[in-house]
C-alpha cells in the first residue's frame, strides 16, 4: 500500500494510506480528511475536493481531462499544481505524493 501526505492550512500533515487504483479523494473521505468535501463522490462535477499538489510530484500525474480542467477554472485558491483529488489515482510510483488542502476548501 501507498501513501499520500495531505498538509491542512495550519502547517499539520496528514499521511493517508492509500490502496493502489484508489483515488486520493476516497482515501482522504475514508479517513475523514477535513476539507475534503467530495460532494459528487468522485463524479468529477463539483471540484469540492480540489488540492495543490506539490510541485515535486505534478509532472508524475497523468494530465488533467476536459472535465476536470474546466472545474479548475473555477476552484478558488487554482495555482499552477492544483488538481481534483478524485482524478488522482494512486499506484506504486506516486507513493509518498505531496499535497496541500487549500484554506478555501475547509469553509465548504
Amino acid at each position: 500500500m501507498s501513501s499520500a501526505v495531505f498538509e491542512l492550512p495550519d502547517g499539520a500533515e496528514l499521511v493517508l494510506d492509500v490502496p493502489d487504483d484508489w483515488s486520493l479523494m476516497e482515501a482522504a473521505r475514508r479517513d475523514g480528511l477535513e476539507g475534503i468535501v467530495a460532494e459528487c463522490g468522485g463524479g468529477a462535477i463539483c471540484g469540492t475536493c480540489h488540492v495543490q499538489v506539490d510541485p515535486a510530484w505534478f509532472d508524475r500525474l497523468e494530465p488533467p481531462g476536459m472535465a476536470e480542467e474546466a472545474l479548475l477554472e473555477v476552484v478558488p485558491e487554482r495555482c499552477a499544481t492544483s488538481r481534483l483529488s478524485c482524478q488522482v489515482i494512486m499506484r506504486p510510483e506516486l507513493d509518498g505524493i505531496r499535497l496541500r488542502v487549500p484554506a478555501t476548501q475547509l469553509a465548504l
